[in-house]
């Protein structure tokens, strides 16, 4: 079996006026690198992406930096970049020169993206021109994706979280899969990746989370296991699971044969970022 590696995991420090928060991420009041370390430590994941967290730091990827400086072989880092921003090409350009970096992120849950719309795809298109995958965060706009990635087929656009609306605290979605068909809309797309992360936040059933499994069926025979990537999104899913169960569910899951395990938990991720724990 090759290292698991998560695709998504937060870290930040406690809200200080060195560092200061833009607003509170559901979560425990710090997650340091040491403390995620030890956490897959305690669960045997080798790697994880750092993704820089928007709610707290906003585009500043510092701390997320500093971490990957202090556990090089365990982590990459993906951050978010500003489309209305008129130099966001310069900062993707320069976000590629900097150590350990594998990606960047669009946070477009917040607002409407026309398929032509000039910040966005400047961003698709300069995140190509580097070779760096974009992350998307398309909760509610799912069904936008898929004109960005036919005006933009050189570009990998990674789909976060299953493209699926998920709880930060109780109560769960009443139908937690109703967007399933469009994001399985999205497999025609060869450039579209999808992180399955958070799963275990849209269960009705607790660890393992048994009900899950049928509808993510569906997204691996759609897109193909080369094209899925697992993750927990620690710490946003702390509210309804701890980090051990996120990994248990899918290493002792009797639903993956081994190859579609290896793939699904570091195989594709080494693939789709250029990155594994140790280089």
């Amino acid at each position: 079996m090759p290292p698991t590696i998560d695709v998504q995991v937060h870290v930040y420090e406690r809200n200080y006026p060195g560092r200061p928060w833009h607003a509170v991420l559901h979560g425990p009041p710090e997650v340091t690198g040491d403390q995620m370390v030890t956490a897959m430590d305690e669960v045997g994941v080798a790697g994880a992406i750092l993704v820089s967290p928007y709610t707290q730091y906003r585009y500043d990827a510092s701390y997320a930096l500093e971490v990957r400086a202090k556990h090089p072989t365990r982590f990459a880092v993906v951050k978010p970049v500003d489309p209305t921003d008129p130099g966001v090409g310069e900062t993707i350009a320069d976000w590629k020169r900097t150590p350990g970096t594998v990606g960047i992120r669009l946070m477009m849950a917040a607002a409407p993206v026309a398929p032509d719309d000039p910040g966005v795809n400047r961003v698709l298109a300069e995140a190509a021109r580097h070779a760096l995958p974009v992350n998307v965060l398309s909760w509610g706009r799912i069904a936008q994706v898929g004109p960005l990635a036919a005006r933009n087929p050189d570009t990998r656009i990674v789909v976060d979280h299953i493209g699926l609306q998920q709880p930060f605290e109780p109560p769960k979605p009443a139908e937690p899969w109703a967007d399933l068909p469009k994001l399985l809309a999205l497999a025609q797309y060869p450039n579209v990746v999808v992180k399955i992360s958070g799963a275990g936040t849209l269960a009705k059933q607790p660890f393992p989370y048994p009900d899950i499994w049928d509808p993510l069926r569906r997204i691996f025979d759609a897109f193909g296991f080369e094209r899925c990537m697992w993750g927990t999104d620690w710490t946003r899913a702390v509210a309804f699971l701890t980090y051990k169960e996120g990994v248990d569910a899918f290493t002792t899951s009797d639903r993956l044969t081994d190859n579609e395990r290896s793939a699904l938990m570091g195989g594709t991720l080494t693939k789709i970022y250029g990155w594994a724990p140790g280089r």
